[in-house]
């Protein structure tokens, strides 16, 4: 009733705001369990693909959006709650990746739809990322559920980091045909099997979005952008210093040169 509610008051608000369009509606199961695998440009996603849908989708959220303290915190485990998110500690390591991947059993159990975002975190650039295998490929394979693909497109044009106030426009999702991957079932703790049913998907995605895929998990490509852009700030303090230096010393020559004169 509160999922109802909650896509009522914000669900319909942004089909009317924002007119997202959609293609391959069909592809989503009238009933039964099925595995919504999507590419995540942005905090958004999470509320315009139920928006578009008639069956609920349970995704998985960082556990610290239920457990805020305050007033604040309640109306955001609330919101979170409402909107279909499940809590999942990721502080510990594999013990958090094993809580997700239950949780995603859990809901497919009751035939319904599970969200998972396989590159693990937002794209920082708007390419498409390495996926991972651990859950997406386990649930899929322990479930035996299908894996839909999803491409969501132009969100985070919608409103980029620092960004206050969204910008108006139309963002797309592209649904794709279910995957079966029954040909691999009772092989969920095979590596490569886990690694070849993550990357199927991956391609799929691609297709579906048309973004550039990179070859490399998006958590290592932030730390790679979040270095880089450290050292250009260590590279501009270190100019700026030397400029600052050079400066002094052209001063201290030039008031050496007026004394020279003035002897």
């Amino acid at each position: 009733m509160l999922y109802g509610a909650m896509k009522v008051a914000i669900g319909g608000p942004l089909k009317v705001t924002f007119r997202p369009w959609v293609e391959g509606l069909e592809n989503i199961p009238a009933e039964g369990p099925a595995i919504l695998a999507s590419n995540h440009l942005s905090f958004s996603d999470s509320f315009f693909l139920p928006a578009v849908l008639d069956r609920k989708v349970t995704f998985i959220a960082k556990a610290e959006y239920f457990t805020t303290p305050g007033v604040k915190g309640r109306l955001t485990a609330a919101f979170f709650k409402g909107v279909g998110q499940l809590p999942v500690d990721r502080s510990g390591g594999r013990g958090a990746g094993e809580a997700a991947i239950r949780s995603g059993i859990e809901v497919l159990e009751r035939g319904e739809l599970f969200g998972i975002y396989p590159e693990g975190t937002r794209s920082p650039d708007g390419r498409l990322y390495r996926g991972k295998p651990g859950g997406l490929a386990r649930v899929a394979l322990a479930t035996g559920a299908p894996v839909i693909p999803v491409a969501m497109i132009d969100t985070e044009k919608i409103q980029p980091p620092g960004k206050v106030l969204p910008k108006i426009m139309r963002p797309g999702i592209r649904i794709g045909r279910p995957l079966d991957f029954a040909r691999y079932q009772g092989m969920d703790h095979d590596r490569f099997v886990l690694r070849a049913v993550t990357d199927e998907v991956m391609y799929e995605i691609m297709k579906l979005s048309g973004q550039e895929y990179v070859d490399i998990y998006a958590t290592a490509a932030k730390r790679q952008i979040t270095e880089a852009a450290k050292a250009e700030k260590e590279a501009e303090r270190a100019a700026r210093a030397a400029l600052a230096q050079a400066e002094k010393d052209q001063a201290k020559k030039d008031q050496a040169k007026d004394s020279e004169q003035e002897q």
